[in-house]
């Protein structure tokens, strides 16, 4: 066992092409040199249930033997008193994942567990499903364009030993590695093509993450993304709008509107008994009708005190004050209560104590109302400071789809 001489680690086949895709190889779970020459090579083969250590010499594995059987010995000998520490009840959605002297042993579990005293090293492993959110991080497209996006990812535990001995941080590692993959992914598509191809790029992202979570024993199940504003619309020379076919003659009125949509009227005209077709470009004309969105908090109340009804009240029942800090330094009050009748909205301070009092900038508060910031994603980000119950704070998301519709 110690006379064996050091032998260096197989490195990693980087002749192998791989063509990932998005950014990885889909196929890789099915090479067995994937992983090869990483950090938990010398592990037993977890994956094949296989727990043998063929490392392990026989004067290890003999003095390994004697240490446990009296460590049994003693365990029995004094039960009534050891079985207080020795017996561990681990429920069905759990599994104990035991090291006896430093080796790993298949995970135990669900039921009553015995652990041996002193030379039993034991950690519990949750199986269920969780989740964590992706707070809206800059990603610059392939074609110029600069976008808010963020993501909602549920993932599992599929092998409970895999997720204790190959990595140590097994939270803070899938994070850093769903955010990885989603600004990698994104950054190789379009504008155009993140906005219409949303379901796919959610199936996409999902294979990239569990690619590299495989070897954790982690599974992602779900993941949603979240689109937030446009930062810096593409450039026109990288831009790859739909273009009009070639055949299909011009028809006056189509020169304003949008390829797609000129796409789409030539389509019908091209197939009417019609000589010309005459279109109204409402995007240029003068009786447009322009969307305000609320620039201010002032306008934000306003916006607010028109949308309150009872049926919002028994939805949220709640009242909140805000602590509002502006660009220049102030500090203003607003509250919301929604606890009874039609609900008021105003600045100052409320009568009664509130069920939460939410601290955040005047930027983010628009934005938040606006649907361009989502409060969870707020509070998780350090944007939005809450006193109180935080689930309370969550029912701000009725009000805020309200003012959407």
């Amino acid at each position: 066992m110690f006379g064996r001489p050091y032998q260096l680690l197989p490195q990693r086949d980087s002749s192998s092409q791989k063509t990932p895709g998005l950014f990885v190889n889909s196929h890789s779970f099915s090479q067995p040199s994937y992983h090869k020459g990483l950090s938990f090579d010398y592990i037993p083969n977890i994956s094949a249930n296989d727990f043998t250590d063929a490392s392990q010499g026989w004067v290890s594995w003999i003095c390994n033997l004697i240490v446990i059987f009296l460590v049994y010995i003693c365990t029995f000998i004094a039960f009534p008193v050891t079985g207080w520490f020795v017996l561990k009840t681990v429920p069905n959605y759990q599994r104990v994942v035991v090291f006896r002297l430093g080796r790993v042993c298949p995970p135990k579990g669900p039921g009553v567990v015995l652990v041996l005293p002193f030379i039993d090293q034991w950690q519990k492993v949750d199986l269920r499903t969780r989740a964590f959110n992706i707070p809206p991080c800059q990603v610059i497209t392939r074609d110029g364009g600069v976008l808010l996006v963020g993501a909602d990812i549920q993932f599992r535990i599929w092998n409970p030993v895999m997720s204790v001995v190959s990595v140590q941080d097994l939270n803070a590692s899938t994070r850093m590695t769903a955010q990885n993959a989603l600004t990698h992914s994104l950054s190789k598509k379009t504008i155009r093509e993140i906005q219409t191809e949303r379901l796919k790029l959610e199936e996409y992202l999902g294979m990239d993450i569990n690619e590299m979570t495989h070897p954790w024993g982690l599974e992602v199940d779900r993941v949603e993304l979240t689109f937030g504003s446009l930062l810096k619309a593409p450039e026109e020379g990288q831009a790859t709008p739909l273009t009009t076919p070639a055949s299909l003659p011009s028809a006056p009125g189509l020169e304003g509107l949008t390829d797609s949509i000129q796409q789409l009227a030539m389509h019908f005209l091209s197939h009417s008994g019609k000589d010309s077709l005459t279109l109204i470009n409402e995007l240029s004309s003068e009786a447009e009708v322009a969307v305000v969105t609320p620039g201010s908090v002032e306008e934000l109340l306003s916006g607010v005190q028109m949308i309150l009804s009872e049926t919002l009240v028994q939805q949220v029942r709640a009242c909140f004050q805000f602590e509002i800090s502006t660009a220049d330094g102030q500090q203003r009050q607003y509250y919301l209560d929604l606890t009874q009748g039609s609900g008021a909205a105003g600045s100052g301070f409320l009568c009664r104590e509130p069920d939460v009092t939410l601290s955040m900038s005047d930027c983010d508060l628009v934005d938040m109302f606006q649907g361009r910031l989502r409060p969870f994603a707020a509070y998780t980000s350090g944007k939005l400071k809450v006193q109180g119950d935080i689930k309370t704070a969550m029912k701000l998301e009725e009000l805020i789809k309200q003012l959407k519709k």
